[in-house]
């Protein structure tokens, strides 16, 4: 029975890929993992119901953090090891680390730039063990890769990516995902303009998109992930790249563009921390705004023809599932080990280790649906 551990298994992201896992795969032990066992039996009694048969979940004690966390994994001899246990801003590699001695492999969610960038300092080990150690498989740089393969062929010379992600404000939010937001709010970061690296900050430079469909027009503001580094390299001849997201309502998203001008200035030296505040803040607004989300990308350059080219696809979550596209990479990827479908190994970002119409599979069961206009 293959044994798949989820680091941070009963947060926001950790309990939708036990759900789904637990639905679409027979025959494994699912390990929901966290330093709180109560919470983690709770959620296994309430998704034991709707596993597969002969798949069972079990809740076990494993604090990241602690000395013994090493050895504590090792002895749980996971097979695969899904680490949702956010905010990866600051983190060191303890997680990869560990899994490399315990002989797993590993699939983190990981969003920030650093941390994702980083995990290839692991490769020659991690091969050396006989696994594979992907960071960054959710929503990106996993899916919005996995788009622009996609579509890439389409262009002689892509020469702008253009990105954004508008959640709906009834998504549910989970501590963490707040804490990694705060920690950039205001801080400067680099992105490739017009074939140009200049500075930008976090939670600035506001604009309003229209993503067309249920999710219509949101504001958006700068945001830094790993794709702004990695897409000039994968991508060469590529001019620019820009990620933004923002808030549905406008209220809280200007409060955002506040505290970042706030934090630009040091008049406040940084919002890490006031994660917990925030959620406790944005509880009364829950029940204002809609529960859907979308996520779009606008590819532009030159076609084969030589004539100018723009694409856009657009991804829409409508019913409150747009909290599910963030755990579709890592669904995919952990059923492509199991099935043994996935040979490679050692220490990548997730860049093109699935297609579209893998994603496609996966999100259709939830109802999250894509657009393509050229």
């Amino acid at each position: 029975m293959a044994r798949v551990l989820i680091l941070g298994g009963y947060g926001n992201f950790g309990k939708r890929i036990a759900e789904r896992l637990g639905q679409s795969h027979g025959g494994i032990e699912l390990l929901i993992a966290g330093r709180n066992l109560d919470r983690a039996a709770r959620l296994c009694a309430q998704l034991q119901p709707g596993a597969l048969p002969g798949s069972r979940l079990r809740g076990v004690r494993l604090d990241m953090d602690a000395p013994t966390f090493a050895d504590e994994l090792a002895a749980l001899a996971p097979d695969i090891v899904i680490h949702t246990s956010g905010p990866f801003q600051g983190q060191d590699q303890r997680v990869p680390m560990a899994c490399i001695q315990a002989g797993a492999h590993c699939i983190d969610l990981a969003d920030d730039r650093r941390y994702v960038c980083a995990i290839r300092q692991l490769d020659e080990p991690a091969k050396a063990r006989g696994v594979l150690l992907i960071s960054g498989a959710s929503s990106v740089p996993g899916l919005s890769s996995t788009v622009i393969d996609h579509f890439c062929g389409e262009f002689a010379r892509l020469e702008t990516i253009d990105f954004a992600i508008a959640p709906g404000n009834r998504a549910e939010v989970g501590e963490a995902t707040l804490e990694a937001i705060l920690s950039y709010t205001g801080r400067p970061f680099r992105v490739l303009q017009q074939g140009r690296w200049v500075e930008r900050h976090g939670w600035m430079n506001p604009r309003r998109l229209d993503f067309g469909g249920p999710v219509g027009r949101r504001w958006l503001a700068n945001i830094d992930i790993p794709d702004l580094e990695l897409f000039p390299q994968r991508y060469p001849g590529v001019q620019s790249v820009r990620f933004q997201a923002g808030l549905e309502l406008p209220v809280l998203h200007h409060i955002m563009v506040a505290l970042a001008g706030l934090a630009r200035v040091r008049l406040v030296d940084s919002w890490s921390g006031w994660g917990r505040r925030m959620l406790r803040a944005r509880q009364p607004l829950m029940a204002f705004g809609s529960d859907v989300g979308g996520m779009r990308i606008e590819l532009a350059g030159r076609d084969h023809q030589g004539e100018r080219r723009t694409l856009q696809w657009t991804l829409y979550a409508e019913q409150g599932v747009g909290p599910y596209i963030p755990t579709l990479s890592a669904i995919i990827l952990a059923g492509k080990l199991l099935r043994g479908e996935l040979t490679e190994r050692g220490a990548v970002p997730c860049l093109g280790l699935y297609s579209l119409a893998e994603f496609d599979v996966e999100a259709s069961r939830l109802g999250i649906y894509q657009r393509v206009t050229r």
